[in-house]
């Protein structure tokens, strides 16, 4: 069974994805993932998770690394899309009570580089706060067509990249974490 275990950069616990969850990414495959990507751009949090189901699925299938970048890709903006709605609807009234000088900076420079304010957290992995990102896209009205763009091209870009090196690397980075691992167990 596949199973997905990462470590969090804070504080190296590591971070398992529930057992119901690992089964169902095991026998759907790309559509686990596509599960996955949605659950974590939207109303839940898996940090590392997409992109080690990613790089997994793709050291197990070489051949299927487009396939299973476009599903984490395709999932991703499901769930961000949500979030986006939900900004772009009740953010905007928040954002003028709330905001206060560096909202307004950040509006400037959101309605300046629209594209750039969200393709560049969409490359960025883990643990860059991405969903910020997304709000700020929806509260301040970044049009949908841009917003979808930037967020295929960069989660597309991410996770082709990640599944690629998965192929080329995976094996070595497996032997590698063995190593270190039996290291840590000795202490």
């Amino acid at each position: 069974m596949l199973l997905a275990v990462c470590y969090t950069r804070k504080n190296m616990k590591r971070v398992k994805l529930p057992l119901w969850l690992q089964h169902f990414v095991a026998v759907m495959g790309g559509g686990g993932i596509c599960l996955v990507a949605f659950l974590d751009s939207s109303v839940l949090s898996f940090p590392f998770i997409t992109d080690a189901l990613v790089m997994r699925q793709c050291m197990e299938r070489p051949a299927r690394v487009l396939y299973y970048a476009a599903m984490a890709t395709l999932g991703s903006l499901l769930g961000c899309i949500w979030i986006y709605w939900l900004a772009k609807k009740g953010g905007e009234a928040y954002f003028h009570r709330h905001g206060g000088r560096a909202a307004l900076k950040a509006k400037r420079w959101v309605d300046d580089h629209a594209f750039l304010s969200l393709f560049i957290p969409a490359i960025l992995p883990p643990p860059m706060q991405f969903k910020v990102f997304v709000l700020a896209e929806g509260v301040f009205q970044v049009p949908l067509r841009t917003f979808v763009l930037a967020l295929v091209l960069g989660r597309g870009v991410r996770y082709v990249a990640e599944g690629l090196f998965a192929v080329k690397y995976g094996q070595q980075a497996r032997s590698e974490e063995r190593r270190v691992g039996k290291e840590c167990r000795s202490r």
